[in-house]
């Protein structure tokens, strides 16, 4: 019988020192590694302050972005390679003149499997995103990994049923959330229940790794959780704490959810497919 897939999601404050957040984040690798996780994934831009939170006002934001692959996605390869984990994380990219909320997937060799783009980018208070991203071109792709089959939705794209469908039409075992939720952001319990739904109705894990820590205009909750593809909430972190979280998934349970059995099978995309293009 095949052992649990452990997987370990960093809760982590960022502070204005970048270096420091990285080499924090790399040594919360060495530990969950040392506690068996195989997949770690990072919250929304984890090594640096939330810039969205205050609009650009016409300065260079490239100069806040680096390259992937680039410093920071080279240090977490080399961990991954030692280690034989693989590293979901989360940064600022800069590609030529562009720039994307971008999550590198690298697996336990330490290559670079590839960069999920945020596709859908929001504007209101605290969150002018549409002043810092360039809207994603990497469409939804799912990862084969040493571990198992990763999909990434950042943020605001885990709002988007059809994206998150995708993923699961890709053949996604677990799908990582990096978010910059704050508190009382949303009603009590929605991002909650959104993650459940989207577990159960695609048969997947979903992994929401929430930033956490207060910063100049926005007060990041924390408390990210798993869940199963029963849509069972399995692990949660607390509320405005540091720490990592760990869970074990029954990567089995996939293939006797609900989606797995019923619903995927008994889709009828042929009546409906010209609708996600209006």
């Amino acid at each position: 019988m095949p052992r649990p897939l452990r997987i370990a999601l960093v809760q982590q404050r960022a502070t204005q020192d970048r270096a420091d957040n990285v080499r924090r984040g790399l040594a919360a690798v060495e530990r969950a590694a040392a506690a068996g996780a195989r997949m770690i994934g990072f919250a929304e831009l984890a090594f640096e302050p939330f810039h969205p939170q205050q609009p650009a006002r016409g300065g260079d934001v490239l100069s806040l972005a680096e390259p992937v692959p680039g410093p920071t996605v080279t240090r977490f390869a080399e961990a991954a390679r030692r280690l034989g984990v693989v590293i979901v994380l989360n940064l600022y990219e800069r590609a030529g003149d562009r720039a994307f909320d971008s999550s590198p997937v690298i697996d336990a060799d330490g290559s670079l499997l590839g960069v999920t783009r945020m596709i859908h980018i929001t504007d209101y208070a605290c969150f002018h995103e549409q002043d810092y991203y360039t809207p994603g071109d990497t469409g939804a792709p799912v990862y084969a990994t040493r571990h198992g089959r990763v999909g990434v939705a950042i943020c605001y794209d885990r709002h988007y049923p059809e994206y998150m469908r995708a993923l699961a039409l890709g053949g996604a075992e677990v799908v990582f959330v990096p978010q910059a939720g704050t508190t009382g952001e949303w009603p009590e319990g929605l991002y909650e229940a959104e993650m459940r739904v989207a577990a159960f109705q695609n048969g997947y894990f979903t992994a929401l790794v929430n930033r956490v820590g207060k910063e100049p205009h926005l007060d990041f909750a924390g408390e990210s959780f798993v869940c199963d593809p029963a849509g069972r909430v399995i692990a949660r972190a607390g509320a405005g704490s540091d720490e990592t979280l760990t869970c074990d998934l029954d990567l089995a349970k996939i293939a006797q959810s609900h989606a797995r059995t019923l619903f995927l099978r008994d889709r009828r995309p042929e009546l409906y497919k010209d609708w996600f293009s209006r």
